[in-house]
């Protein structure tokens, strides 16, 4: 990727309802279900007449602002441009780069029709790998929209080449800052909604993976199981046979279902080497089942090999084990909710 080359966010919809369509099919896009074929329009003002057709009674802003995301799947996303997708279903993010241009595709879903193709190169990397100003601009409501504040796009072809973001260059930042203030005013701009609750999972998820770094994982995730009524016992530091913690039913933590958990506190994805041999341990130590956490989640052959193991392993990402936290927070004791200060509010649901 050149310097010349832009980056895009494109989303596979609310809940990711088309992440498995845009992995598999090597596809983006998608959505904006009552516009039709965009294939002849060829101007901005065209594609603004085609959207107020499309949609006759919304308000001229929302109007607008399909206008410009769809213009952008149209003309302004360019073959060799990086494509970054949040993906919903695993909490990870997949990046490719564009191959081919805006499709119309008549496909029975009208979900499924405004779609331009991706090669993937990397489709399960953590969010933990990616630094909270950049997650920041991966939050935006928007649909489609072009990432460029805080030296986006170089970051995330760094992201796609080595896994992980080296944060913003300096020598950047001051023309960056200028450049997002100039186009702060337009209808492309990347100045839009924020998705406020994904965001404060990213702050506090960041906030975990320092406060709780090293031996400290393990230990939340053992005040988490006890809360969900589990005895447990956390393996001391050290040599610990792959185990962090042992946790079962009852008063002495004996009764069933008996399980032995492996923390790892990595932002990169593990391994199927990993899922094997905590399988392999499970007799060993009398457990039942195994809980994985994995900070940084599984890479696609591990996931491929949970399938298989789907009643005797499970596997806690950041993603899972902070909503575990969450549901467990009142319960998480003193101490801890010192540790973890948090505390709920009520935000507008923006649609």
């Amino acid at each position: 990727m050149t310097e010349a080359q832009s980056a895009w966010l494109v989303r596979a919809g609310k809940s990711g309802e088309r992440d498995q369509l845009a992995l598999q099919a090597g596809v983006v896009g998608g959505g904006f279900n009552a516009v039709p074929d965009l294939t002849n329009v060829a101007t901005r003002e065209a594609m603004v007449a085609m959207v107020r057709q499309s949609y006759p009674d919304d308000p001229n802003g929302k109007v607008s602002n399909f206008a410009g995301q769809l213009w952008a799947l149209r003309s302004r996303i360019k073959v060799g441009d990086l494509v970054v997708l949040p993906l919903k279903t695993t909490s990870q993010v997949a990046l490719g780069i564009v191959t081919g241009g805006y499709q119309y595709v008549a496909d029975p879903d009208p979900s499924r029709r405004h779609l331009i193709k991706v090669e993937w190169r990397r489709v399960d990397v953590p969010r933990t790998a990616v630094h909270q100003d950049l997650l920041y601009s991966l939050g935006a409501f928007m649909t489609v929209c072009q990432i460029k504040r805080n030296d986006g796009a170089w970051r995330l072809a760094q992201v796609l080449a080595t896994g992980s973001d080296p944060g913003p260059r300096a020598e950047t930042m001051d023309a960056a800052a200028e450049e997002e203030a100039i186009v702060a005013g337009t209808p492309d701009s990347t100045s839009v909604g924020i998705d406020l609750e994904q965001v404060a999972r990213d702050q506090i998820q960041s906030y975990v993976a320092t406060r709780f770094a090293g031996h400290g994982l393990p230990d939340l995730v053992a005040a988490v199981l006890r809360a969900e009524g589990f005895f447990t016992q956390v393996a001391p530091p050290g040599p610990d046979g792959g185990i962090d913690v042992f946790a079962g039913k009852g008063p002495l933590g004996l009764d069933s279902p008996r399980l032995i958990v492996q923390v790892k506190s990595s932002p990169t994805p593990v391994d199927v080497k990993v899922i094997r041999e905590l399988h392999g341990v499970l007799s060993t130590h009398g457990a039942e089942q195994a809980l994985l956490v994995a900070w940084g989640g599984v890479n696609k052959v591990a996931r491929q090999e949970l399938r298989s193991q789907f009643f005797r392993v499970r596997v806690w990402d950041a993603e899972d084990l902070l909503s575990a936290v969450l549901r467990n927070y009142e319960k998480l004791g003193e101490k801890l909710r010192t540790e973890l200060p948090l505390k709920r509010i009520w935000a507008l649901v923006e649609e």
